[in-house]
């Protein structure tokens, strides 16, 4: 691809919303993850996944990482 298409669909990715923050620690827990699993598969700690799970929002870096674990997860836990 692209350097431009690469940025084009790396900006849509950094837009994704995610669940409300009560869903996202509902997956998280549904699949058997702990916030330190959450925290070492994205690279952050387990305090950020904690501050995610209460409401505040991951910064872009880690936002689409973080959405696709979540979905991840989903599936996991179904």
């Amino acid at each position: 691809m692209s350097a431009s298409v690469d940025e084009l669909v790396e900006r849509l990715r950094s837009r994704r919303e995610l669940p409300r923050a009560s869903e996202r620690r509902r997956i998280r827990r549904a699949a058997g993850a702990s916030m330190r699993d959450v925290g070492a598969a994205i690279g952050v700690s387990h305090t950020a996944v904690r501050k995610w799970e209460a409401g505040s929002m991951p910064r872009a870096p880690h936002r689409d990482a973080y959405a696709r674990l979540l979905d991840e997860l989903k599936r996991v836990a179904a």
